[in-house]
Order: C-alpha cells, then structure tokens, then sequence
C-alpha cells in the first residue's frame, strides 16, 4: 500500500484528489496538510512513501517545505502537483530535492501513475519542466556530463532507471562501495546535490528518456 500524505492549501482539491486517491486499491491518504509547515511537520511523524506538494501556500511555499523536509528526512520522495511553470516555482523545487513535477491539469490516472512510478525511485516531469531544464543547462558552455568516465555514465544511467546503489552494484557486478564512490564522483562533475537531481540533468541533457 502507498502511504501519501497530500498538502494544498485549496480544501476542494484536497477534498477531490483524497478521494480519487482512496479509491486506488494500492493507496491510502494518511494524512492532509493546508500549508508548507503542516506538511513539513506531518511528513517527518507519519513518513509517507510519498507527499503531494503544491508550491503555493502560506506559511511555508511547497519549495521552502521540501527543502526542510529533505534536509530531515533525505529519503523522502516529493512530487509536486501545481498550476504554475515559472521558472521561480519550477527550478526552487526540483533544487529542493523534489523528485517529480506535474501540474494539476494532469487527469487523475496519470497523476495516480505518476505516484506509483515517482514511489520505485522514477522522476516524471511536464514536458515543459524538461524544456525548461534543457534550456537553462544549454546555457552552460561546457556540458558537464563530457567530464564522466565511461563508468560514471553507466552508473547516471542505472540511476536514472530508478535502481538502488545494491541494484547497480549487482548490474555492474562490483562492490556497493565502488558504486557509492561513482556516484559521488559524478554528483560532484555535474555539479549537483542529489540522485534526483542527477536524474533531472540526465533527462533535461536527453541521455535518457521518457517513456
């Protein structure tokens, strides 16, 4: 069962994704948020599998409250669901450590689809998030991935199917200890934070995608 804990400050569509959401056979809303400070602190006492962030609330913004959110719980997986693309709203979150971002145009069965995927470790994006990604790193004069040994790429790529470090080690067939040291490695060439952000130059470069 996907445990979500879902934060929008908008009871109606609280009200209306809770419901669509409990009549999956494979999820369970355990717990609802009006505000970035409620979902800071409802996520860190119930550890959803998964938490539902809109970016614009009072108190703390969806950003704010996944940056708080991953600085305590690094594991936590956070798919933004919202009405806006602004570059402000947009690069925050995903810099933040949020592993998805859908707008809430989205139907309900991809945004459900979207969740199951975003839960075994996937990064699903609006194709205009991967635009807006693409563009902001082609202003890069040098693209950071040319820096990668043929190893490191390999291990990106791995990631990017949402594999575990113990996954890569058995695919690769060498020590979870080398793979923890690739990934370090690379996160530093692609001068990023995380694995997700990882994924998120890996699709938004195109050296992987979509489905």
């Amino acid at each position: 069962m996907i445990r979500v804990l879902l934060a929008d400050d908008h009871e109606m569509v609280r009200i209306g994704v809770s419901a669509y959401l409990q009549a999956q056979a494979d999820m369970d809303v355990v717990a609802e948020a009006e505000n970035g400070q409620e979902a800071y602190e409802k996520a860190l006492h119930y550890r959803p599998d998964i938490i539902l962030m809109d970016m614009v609330m009072p108190i703390l913004n969806g950003a704010e409250a996944t940056k708080k959110i991953i600085a305590e719980w690094p594991d936590a997986k956070i798919m933004v669901v919202t009405s806006f693309l602004d570059d402000d709203k947009v690069y925050p979150a995903l810099e933040a450590g949020a592993m998805s971002y859908l707008l809430k145009t989205t139907n309900a069965k991809q945004i459900a689809d979207a969740i199951r995927k975003t839960v075994s470790g996937n990064t699903i994006l609006e194709p205009e998030v991967t635009t807006k990604m693409m563009q902001r790193i082609r202003t890069k004069e040098h693209a950071l991935h040319e820096d990668l040994t043929e190893r490191e790429m390999e291990v990106l790529l791995l990631i990017s199917r949402g594999m575990t470090n113990q996954e890569i080690a058995d695919e690769l067939i060498i020590a979870i200890k080398t793979v923890k040291t690739h990934v370090s490695n690379l996160l530093s060439k692609l001068e990023v934070q995380d694995r997700t952000q990882a994924v998120v130059y890996a699709f938004s470069h195109g050296l992987v995608h979509t489905n």
